[in-house]
């Protein structure tokens, strides 16, 4: 019963890394075909819900690559920087929102897929100690292990996006 909770666990861990950060990472990232080409018309400091600094946004229209699909105005999610207004980026979409490769949002999406990934990994840990050992565990080991995973995400995530940033700065 353990392991088989330890899989399911891993299991639900993955789905919800693929259902939520995984596209926007992968569009970060830059797999796949460029989905198209935005005309930025205005770069701003974005913030969170709380008020905090949360990267650069800029608004533009996007033009899709695909004939046929109408022009939209659509959000560059944390560009690598404030571009200025009628050039263009090379975009790849994700739920709704444009995306290029920076250093601040691969930051962000590493940073989320950890933190997703931290409980997950620290229950299905636990659920196979407890297979092996035939017994409920009681250890708090695996609060560590949460909190390990999730300090290693934010100093991971922070370390990829400094390193991003400073490879853009340098070679774009």
């Amino acid at each position: 019963m353990g392991l088989t909770g330890a899989v399911v666990s891993l299991a639900v861990a993955g789905w919800l890394i693929w259902l939520l950060p995984a596209p926007h990472l992968a569009a970060v990232l830059g797999f796949g075909p460029v989905d198209g080409v935005m005309t930025i018309t205005s770069c701003y400091e974005a913030t969170d819900e709380q008020g905090n600094l949360d990267g650069t946004d800029c608004r533009g229209m996007y033009t899709p690559r695909a004939a046929g699909e109408p022009r939209r105005r659509i959000t560059l999610d944390r560009a690598a920087e404030s571009h200025e207004p009628g050039s263009t980026v090379e975009v790849r979409l994700a739920r709704g929102r444009a995306h290029e490769l920076s250093g601040y949002a691969l930051g962000t999406w590493i940073t989320v897929t950890g933190v997703i990934l931290a409980p997950f990994l620290a229950l299905s840990l636990s659920f196979r100690a407890c297979a092996r050992a035939g017994t409920w565990s009681h250890n708090g080991d695996y609060v560590l292990v949460f909190i390990a995973v999730e300090f290693a995400a934010l100093v991971l995530g922070i370390l990829v996006g400094i390193l991003v940033s400073i490879a853009i700065a340098l070679f774009a």
